[in-house]
């Protein structure tokens, strides 16, 4: 049901509560500006995200896009957010990339004497002192990383939000939108602007759905591996994430056609296989889930505005790099909405306008 206590204008309306809409509320916040929230839990990347924060592609050895900038964005983001919703977010904890030859470890050399990568990259070898890891030719070792505990921060915020009564938990109804000249309207809620960040639900917008999100499903184990003991986060074919209790999330997967949120046994299979190529104690499986990424085809954001309907905003396309990239993304949106700064060009959603009239 509408929230009926809403009747003057409120500056935003914000569609979806991942990190995007999360992040975006706390630009609003943090600027005095009015809003309110309508969300369901149709869209589950965020709840069963791994939550690493890690600035380097480890598979390739090159720097992901934007890295130094999101995380100077990031981590203040979330330290501040921790002590606004009294509970503990960001866990440092050291990603180590297991290498499986003596080649890789030249390649590790060769990517941190690059000036970019040398910043995140350690240069000495680090010797495996785990029983219950095979790894003979050791890791190299990524400095500023941590896990953001996605699944507490968006049930607390979503908590934040109902204790304020911002929050109308609902699918919402694209055709009860309406487009005035000077505002929108929402079954009895006046905005300013509508930011739409519902992830791989964008499929079901009828205003961005011109938009290539290509969005590939994720599936992540969680097992309990008592004689493990490993604090810091292993990369090697899958990740292993220390959660503490003696748990440990395992993941990914990347899968392009299957678009459902079900575990499925073949992805199960798969992870298990990889993993046991490293991991040698017992350990017990008690979790399995999955999400849709909202990936683009060219692995940048989505950000911006309508072509058309100057009201209507988009924050999406963060693919598996949600963590880092939502602070950044939301500031700039922010920024270009009321101050007119621009909109760095590979995240602007301007750069598929073609698209849209192509579709029209």
């Amino acid at each position: 049901m509408p929230i009926s206590y809403l009747c003057s204008m409120i500056d935003y309306l914000i569609v979806g509560l991942g990190l995007a809409g999360i992040s975006f509320c706390e630009q609003l916040e943090e600027n005095h500006k009015t809003y309110r929230v309508i969300a369901d839990k149709s869209q589950t990347s965020s709840v069963v995200a791994g939550g690493l924060y890690n600035p380097v592609i480890l598979k390739r050895f090159t720097l992901a896009w934007n890295a130094k900038v999101q995380l100077e964005t990031a981590l203040p983001f979330y330290e501040k957010l921790a002590k606004k919703l009294h509970t503990q977010l960001d866990f440092k904890v050291p990603v180590l990339r297991r290498f499986a030859s003596i080649e890789e470890q030249n390649m590790w050399f060769e990517a941190s004497d690059k000036p970019q990568l040398g910043y995140f990259l350690a240069t000495n070898i680090k010797k495996n002192e785990n029983t219950c890891i095979d790894a003979p030719f050791g890791y190299g070792e990524v400095n500023y990383t941590g896990r953001i505990a996605t699944k507490v921060l968006l049930a607390s915020y979503e908590k934040y939000l109902l204790t304020n009564m911002l929050l109308q938990q609902e699918t919402f109804d694209y055709e009860a939108l309406e487009i005035k000249a000077d505002h929108i309207a929402y079954q009895g809620i006046a905005a300013k602007r509508i930011i739409f960040a519902t992830g791989f639900g964008l499929h079901e917008n009828p205003f961005f759905n011109y938009l290539p999100l290509n969005g590939t499903k994720g599936e992540l184990l969680t097992i309990k591996a008592p004689d493990l003991k490993e604090e810091n986060v292993i990369k090697s074919s899958v990740f292993i994430i220390p959660l503490g209790d003696d748990l440990y999330r395992v993941g990914a997967t990347y899968k392009w056609k299957d678009k459902t949120n079900l575990p499925t046994a073949e992805s199960k299979q798969e992870l298990l296989e990889k993993l046991e190529t490293f991991l040698t104690c017992n350990y017990e499986v008690v979790d399995h889930v999955a999400g849709i990424r909202p990936t683009v085809a060219d692995r940048r954001p989505l950000v911006g505005q309508h072509p058309e309907e100057d009201k209507l905003f988009i924050l999406n396309g963060f693919g598996s790099r949600g963590v880092m990239i939502a602070p950044t993304a939301s500031a700039s949106l922010y920024q270009f909405i009321e101050h007119a700064t621009a909109i760095h060009p590979e995240m602007n959603s301007a750069r598929f306008t073609k698209k849209y009239y192509q579709k029209k």
